[in-house]
């Protein structure tokens, strides 16, 4: 971090606060912190306006006694800033902020509304409709006076009826549609959140020689598996918790997709901390499984549960998304079949998982169908090989296709 914004102030000017007490919210690249005063005193002064960002070190708040004057102070903060930073400001009555910046409201433009065209009618108020159309508004039980006609002179004819939906009018011929008829856009501020993804995801695909590894695996057993697991346990293991608990299995096999590149030397991990990315509205975080391999189907569907509404509701901590081994990225419950996935740094490899599929197959001469899912192995070139990669995805498909091995190493 080297900016952030204050997402709101719990303390005004001339407030009484003590130590403890809850100042501000600040808004991370990753979630919104509450920061506690770790003094004593009256609020003099705001260094950061709510919604504002700010450089991370610079003055968050100045306490004192009440009418204390601070210029002295201020002027001195700021004099830091343009030399050399000293390690501490007298009398530590500078509260250092830790801010993260949030989107800038911008105002939307306003969507230009042309109001459509009256239904045309005879001089006695009678409706110009055709007998077909008639009939066929009738049956529908639909208002002929609501219907713009596009016949001559405006007469409603069977395609209005047709294309006619109770609360829009359609865009054809003397009808308008209501909606933006003039260029517009609008222009937001990059959050903190998405200037970390771009920056961190830009260096590791211009650094990181990434190569791409895709295998097809059956998941009829693992299917059938959970829908018995569900239904004599009572619970809801997803696919994903199955992919998470057999890729920290094949992880224990194949230690060097565990690993990460450092410049001058490899790091394989002996631990498996397993991160699953999680899409939130302002990008995407990464929370982490902590050693998964040692975790049972249970634990690791609970975790996940809990990491996704924290993640929504940006109360994520620094220790839920650091210290990832290996990340792996699923896109198949949003009927994505197959994709590839930048690796997320310090991590040597990514695991992109597409959705699950009806295809046909041969099966023992037969033609039948199965439940097919493909997934990408995104792979550092300078720490892993090819044939090192596809024996990782080898032992993961043998366990997704046998998970009575995933099974048997802990319990549901």
């Amino acid at each position: 971090m080297t900016e952030g914004v204050v997402a709101k102030w719990h303390k005004n000017v001339g407030d009484m606060v003590k130590s403890g007490d809850l100042v501000a919210e600040i808004e991370t690249d990753k979630a919104t912190m509450e920061f506690e005063s770790f003094q004593e005193g009256v609020l003099l002064y705001k260094g950061v306006e709510e919604g504002k960002s700010a450089p991370v070190d610079g003055v968050l708040a100045i306490f004192g006694k009440p009418g204390e004057d601070f210029a002295a102070l201020l002027e001195q903060e700021k004099n830091k800033q343009v030399s050399a930073p000293t390690p501490s400001i007298p009398e530590t009555k500078v509260a250092p902020a830790a801010p993260a910046p949030a989107p800038i409201p911008v105002a939307k433009p306003a969507p230009v509304v042309v109001a459509p065209t009256t239904v045309s009618s005879n001089d006695d108020g009678r409706i110009k409709v055709s007998p077909l159309a008639k009939r066929l508004a009738q049956e529908k039980g639909l208002d002929l006076s609501r219907i713009p006609g596009t016949g001559d002179g405006g007469r409603v004819v069977k395609r209005d009826v047709d294309w006619f939906k109770p609360g829009m009018t359609p865009a054809f011929g003397r009808a308008v549609a209501s909606g933006i008829t003039s260029e517009s856009f609008e222009e937001v501020s990059v959050s903190q959140m998405r200037k970390t993804i771009a920056r961190r995801l830009s260096e590791s695909k211009n650094t990181a020689p990434h190569f791409y590894l895709t295998m097809d695996i059956c998941m009829d057993r693992c299917a059938d598996a959970r829908e018995s697991i569900n239904a004599v346990a009572g619970l809801k293991i997803s696919f994903n918790d199955m992919v998470i608990k057999a890729a920290a299995a094949a992880l224990r096999q194949h230690p060097k997709i565990n690993s990460s590149w450092l410049e001058d030397r490899i790091r394989i991990n002996h631990h498996i901390n397993i991160g699953v990315a999680v899409a939130v509205d302002e990008g995407l975080l990464v929370p982490v499984v902590r050693y998964a391999d040692t975790k049972s189907l249970t634990q690791i569907n609970s975790e996940v549960k809990v990491f996704a509404t924290k993640a929504k509701e940006k109360k994520l901590q620094p220790a839920d998304w650091e210290g990832n081994t290996f990340t792996i990225s699923n896109l198949g419950m949003f009927g994505i079949d197959e994709f590839t996935a930048i690796i997320n740094p310090p991590d040597a490899c990514i695991l992109a998982v597409g959705g699950i599929r009806e295809v046909p197959t041969i099966r023992n001469g037969q033609l039948a169908g199965s439940s097919m899912m493909k997934v990408t192995l995104s792979c550092d070139h300078r720490v892993v090989d090819g044939v090192t990669g596809s024996k990782f995805l080898q032992t993961l498909k043998g366990l997704l296709e046998n998970p009575v091995i995933l099974l048997g190493e802990a319990s549901i």
